[in-house]
């Protein structure tokens, strides 16, 4: 192969692979060690909402410290994403994936002894550290692992135990906090973590592959990159002040840096050919930054509508909303199976599309309508939301070589981390806007409401977006279905 043909192979996902003949042959320990990992960091992230009360009442800090206990796990963690896809695909995933949960495990028991919030907040942030890590290299460690034929309901079952995370941290996570104290849910994840550590330890280092010759660490690229997505994440919190939106801009404007800075390092952190070049890359990802732009804020909003608006409290809400995660969850290795066998792109823009149908629905809901109604509008929402990620996912990690999925990998955990963080910031915006930002007194109820449909309104068309962006996906190659 001429140096020409190598380059587009790269750009286009190149000739087929079988998966290393190590990783390969232990591709069951690989799914189960990726999706533990991918379960344990969703599940911190959803669970220690749950755990802020007891947090504040303990230490005596105000709202907004013990939102950044939230906000500098998250904020970390998508500073560090790419960077560590790119470790990756340079010194071996399954290394850099054990590292990453060992910082996670001990930093979680850490904060489980912290004597202040101000300690809190510093081990939360490396905690975040680790959370970035396995976000990055999970898929990319089941793609290495399984052949392209099976890889569907690999990624099926990683995304369900994912979902799980999320699904279960405030229902496991508050009972630990309830029975235990907080400081507890610190703990029994970090040995949890330990424990996931043990494993590729014991049966996948030995197997790993270095890859010291495609290059090297691009530090500027990474320092830039990260300064410049948290000023984009930060200031996106605080819009519409104008606060925020200077902060906002001038992260722009470091993303910027970062993508010129790109076009011209020797070893660049992200190559942008495979923006330029590589047509289902670019548009599935931006289908992963529209569809988590359109949806992650939806169940906060909901939450809203349902205890101030409907008045039910907090449990009973909980228990609304938790029917459209189950669903998810359900759906996901079902949905890891078909994408083996049909057609990927019409499988997410399916999903994309019945999205568009929950949303909207969503949308109408008002002071008396049925709650049956918002439980099948949301679990069709969610079931879309499920039948969009695999095949997406996918999508994205089958059209690079091999020796990029790290950095792919990272790059649809950035995007992910992104549309979250973008989603929020439209529905905190609207809320501003709307209600203000105050405590929400009775007489704000028909503002609230109004607020509610704005937002659902703007995610319903950046879905109709998304639904074009997923027809691009790449049609089935026939030796994938040998």
């Amino acid at each position: 192969m001429g140096k020409l043909e190598s380059e587009q192979s790269t750009l286009t996902g190149g000739p087929y692979k079988e998966p290393p003949r190590g990783l390969g042959r232990r591709k069951g320990t690989v799914l189960v060690v990726s999706s533990l990992g991918g379960f344990l960091v969703t599940f911190m992230g959803s669970a220690i909402n749950i755990a802020l009360p007891l947090i504040g009442a303990e230490f005596k800090v105000s709202a907004v410290t013990l939102s950044w206990v939230s906000l500098a796990y998250v904020l970390v963690s998508g500073a560090c994403l790419l960077p560590a896809g790119r470790l990756a695909d340079l010194y071996g995933r399954v290394r850099i994936f054990t590292y990453g949960m060992v910082i996670f495990s001990v930093f979680a028991l850490a904060s489980a002894f912290a004597p202040s919030a101000p300690v809190l907040l510093v081990l939360r942030a490396l905690n975040g550290i680790g959370l970035a890590t396995g976000s990055a290299t999970s898929t990319a460690l089941v793609i290495t692992a399984y052949p392209p034929h099976i890889r569907g309901r690999a990624l099926g079952l990683n995304v369900a135990c994912i979902y799980s995370g999320l699904t279960l941290g405030p229902v496991l996570g508050g009972f630990i906090v309830h029975q235990l104290g907080w400081r507890a849910l610190f703990v029994i994840t970090g040995v949890l973590g330990l424990i996931n550590v043990w494993l590729p330890a014991k049966r996948l280092l030995n197997l790993d592959r270095r890859h010291e010759a495609a290059g090297r660490f691009d530090v500027i690229g990474a320092a830039v990159y990260a300064v410049g997505l948290t000023a984009v994440l930060v200031g996106l919190s605080f819009l519409p002040a104008l606060f925020g939106a200077a902060l906002t801009a001038a992260g722009a404007a470091g993303l910027g840096l970062f993508v010129w800075w790109e076009g011209r390092a020797s070893d660049p952190l992200l190559d942008m050919t495979l923006f330029r070049r590589n047509r289902v890359f670019a548009l599935s990802n931006a289908a992963a930054l529209i569809q988590y732009s359109a949806t992650a804020a939806v169940v906060f909003l909901l939450s809203l509508y349902l205890q101030y608006n409907r008045g039910l409290d907090p449990q009973k809400a909980g228990l609304v909303l938790v029917t459209g995660s189950v669903v998810q969850v359900l759906l996901a290795p079902l949905v890891g199976r078909l994408t083996d066998r049909l057609e990927r792109r019409y499988l997410a823009s399916a999903g994309m599309a019945a999205g568009v149908l929950g949303i909207l629905g969503l949308s109408f809901a008002g002071e008396t309508t049925p709650f049956w109604y918002i439980i099948v509008t949301l679990c069709v929402l969610n079931g879309g939301v499920a039948f969009f990620s695999t095949p997406n996912t996918h999508a994205v990690m089958n059209s690079v070589d091999t020796r990029l999925v790290g950095v792919a990998s990272a790059t649809l955990a950035t995007m992910r981390q992104a549309g979250m963080n973008l989603s929020q910031g439209i529905a905190t915006m609207v809320l501003a806007l709307e209600v203000g930002r105050r405590a929400i007194e009775p007489a704000d109820y028909p503002q609230l409401l109004e607020s509610l449909r704005i937002s659902y309104w703007i995610f319903t068309a950046l879905s109709l977006v998304g639904v074009a962006a997923c027809l691009v996906g790449p049609r089935r190659k026939p030796r994938e279905t040998e």
